[in-house]
């Protein structure tokens, strides 16, 4: 299961901190980083700090987009503080373990983690399933990049020893669709809804930014999607016989 973990870091701007998530990974079992868009390179100081766990370093997938990194994921989580503005589906760090251990036995699962200074987008957040918040201490909850990684990598690491110990059955039988098959899902339900004028084509943004909050709260199986892309077909289909 940790080997379909991906540990996906977003626009890095300090190769030190590179080299600290490698080795918090190692120590708990991770060996997949992606570096999306990264503002620096892998270089000495990265593999200096990264000490045992240069090869996780050196060998890390870089990539332009989110989209790329977790575009063959089932599970998306996004390391987020608590907004009051962008109401989302929220983990503890223990539920995001648990949830991974048992999704991450089926298909490749990530965990996203920010910038340093400015964190993950409001976009970048929503393409994520699930948001989750270190509790830290209100009074000082400055984590850097490598402590973050590590501490929710440690709670994935514990819920899959715990899942392997108790060998209790998989709690998540049903298939999830992909990042790019739901992805693919939201373009085509903008396009009918842009075609049958529910919205405004220079407008899209506020009700697909709504939809795409109801679908990921819902968090439909891969055969649901499936009936709601007939739906979609089907209404197109009427559109072009009138």
């Amino acid at each position: 299961m940790l080997d379909h973990v991906k540990v996906v870091l977003v626009g890095t701007s300090h190769s030190g901190n590179i080299g600290s998530a490698a080795r918090a990974m190692k120590v708990m079992g991770l060996s997949q980083m992606v570096l999306v868009a990264p503002e620096c390179e892998v270089d000495d100081q990265a593999i200096a700090l990264a000490a045992g766990a240069a090869d996780i370093a050196a060998n890390a997938t870089i990539v332009d987009t989110l989209e790329e990194a977790v575009a063959d994921c089932g599970l998306v989580v996004g390391s987020s503080a608590r907004s009051r503005t962008l109401e989302w589906p929220m983990l503890e760090p223990r539920e995001c373990g648990e949830l991974f251990a048992v999704e991450g036995e089926k298909y490749p699962v990530a965990l996203v983690f920010g910038r340093e200074r400015i964190g993950l987008t409001n976009e970048e957040l929503q393409r994520c399933h699930y948001h989750v918040c270190i509790p830290a201490n209100p009074e000082y909850s400055s984590l850097n990049l490598a402590m973050a990684v590590q501490t929710i990598s440690y709670e994935v690491r514990v819920a899959h020893l715990n899942r392997e110990k108790s060998r209790y059955p998989a709690q998540a039988e049903n298939e999830y669709p992909r990042h790019k098959e739901l992805e693919m899902f939201y373009q085509h339900l903008e396009n009918v809804i842009t075609d049958t004028q529910f919205i405004s084509k220079d407008k899209p943004g506020m009700v697909m930014n709504k939809l795409r909050r109801l679908f990921t709260r819902a968090r439909p199986e891969a055969q649901e999607l499936n009936i709601l892309r007939g739906i979609l077909s089907s209404i197109e289909k009427n559109l072009c016989n009138k």
